[in-house]
């Protein structure tokens, strides 16, 4: 028998790889005959790093950037196995988990460094890029990130704004001229979930805003920064980004891949099997075991779980979902997806068992899956 392991992180508890390693022990406690691969993924978001990295035997690069408020942070990008890709987690360097809540200020918060984590990877000849752009702590249309790689924005005067959003009430120009010409010889695939406008009632201050520090009082105030900042690309490029599907993601990064980059935006789960090779993987695999923290309806929605259960049905593979938490209302709708459905927390573990102790109660789940699949003769 031969079984794929491919959880996402259970976020809090445990990250995909350490995931994935108690669950082929488990399996391996029960019939070391069991053939395990061992294929952590992510849903693009954070933590997509290592799952990608592990999965196509690649490696780590360590950088020095500045993070969200301008204080210098050393971080990482990957390259994988092939050599040619490089890997950039826009949170590492404009994530919100690097600032304290007293420090979440979205008038200053910047994306330079992650502008800077892309010139690093152009400096050394990379030109194939995949990016994640979730969680980020800024609000800034992604121009500290143009700006990183050269782009100028200029006030009535011809003086370069100060990066940040605060400034961009002064935005006259912008100026292309010195944007790195490297660019445009690159590829871009943006792993991103949400389809947000960069301006309105769903865009990205009023949806995503409030989580990095923008009040009840200041969304319009940030819309309206963002609305002429997309005014001014559009002027410069023809691209209106104000009611553009995903150019409100990660407070308008999205918007700036899309009006100045060669770039693909794709769910995060598809360019992560993409990148994997995950289809190639499975082949000939007689199960697949996935899971994250929490399944619930949101699950259904493009998570790392039912990207993988999709696949796995052109190809007529059963799929085990063994998650932290299942949301007992969502079963119903997850089984039309999974073979088997299993939870960590249940009568006998509580939550905070769970995520205490989350590599045992997952060896403990999978054996007792295990021993339940061999009871039916699967």
């Amino acid at each position: 028998m031969k079984i794929v392991i491919s959880p996402d992180s259970f976020k809090g508890s445990i990250s995909a790889t350490e995931a994935a390693k108690e669950i082929a022990m488990g399996i391996k406690e029960v019939s070391p005959m069991i053939e395990t691969i061992i294929l952590p993924v992510a849903d693009g978001g954070e933590g997509t790093l290592e799952p990608l990295i592990v999965a196509t035997s690649g490696h780590i690069v360590q950088v020095e950037v500045h993070d969200p408020i301008g204080r210098p942070i050393r971080v990482e990008y990957g390259v994988l196995g092939d050599g040619e890709t490089c890997v950039i987690e826009m949170a590492k360097a404009s994530g919100l988990t690097l600032l304290e809540e007293e420090e979440k200020n979205p008038f200053h918060a910047t994306t330079i460094g992650t502008g800077e984590l892309i010139q690093h990877a152009l400096d050394s000849g990379y030109r194939k890029f995949v990016i994640g752009i979730g969680g980020s702590a800024t609000n800034d249309g992604g121009t500290g990130m143009l700006q990183a790689l050269g782009m100028r924005f200029l006030d009535k005067e011809g003086k370069e704004l100060v990066p940040g959003a605060k400034s961009l009430a002064k935005l006259h120009k912008i100026d292309v001229t010195t944007f790195d010409k490297r660019i445009s010889e690159s590829h871009f695939i943006i792993a991103c979930d949400v389809d947000n406008p960069l301006t309105g009632p769903n865009g990205a201050s009023a949806i995503f805003g409030p989580q990095k520090g923008v009040t009840p009082d200041l969304v319009e105030t940030f819309d309206l920064l963002l609305y002429h900042l997309a005014n001014k690309i559009e002027d410069e490029t023809g691209i209106s980004l104000h009611n553009r599907s995903g150019a409100g993601a990660a407070g308008g990064l999205g918007g700036a891949f899309l009006a100045f980059f060669p770039v693909e935006l794709k769910p995060g789960i598809e360019v992560v099997l993409e990148a994997i090779d995950f289809t190639k993987q499975i082949e000939n695999a007689d199960f697949i075991i996935t899971g994250e923290g929490k399944s619930d309806r949101q699950t259904l929605s493009g998570k790392a779980p039912i990207g993988i259960a999709n696949v796995a049905k052109k190809h007529g593979i059963p799929v085990v979902l063994l998650s932290g938490i299942v949301e007992e209302a969502s079963i119903p709708q997850l089984s039309n997806y999974f073979y088997k459905i299993a939870s960590v927390v249940d009568g006998t573990v509580s939550k905070n068992e769970s995520i205490q102790e989350a590599a045992y109660y997952l060896r403990v789940r999978t054996k007792e899956i295990m021993q339940s699949l061999i009871e039916k003769g699967v």
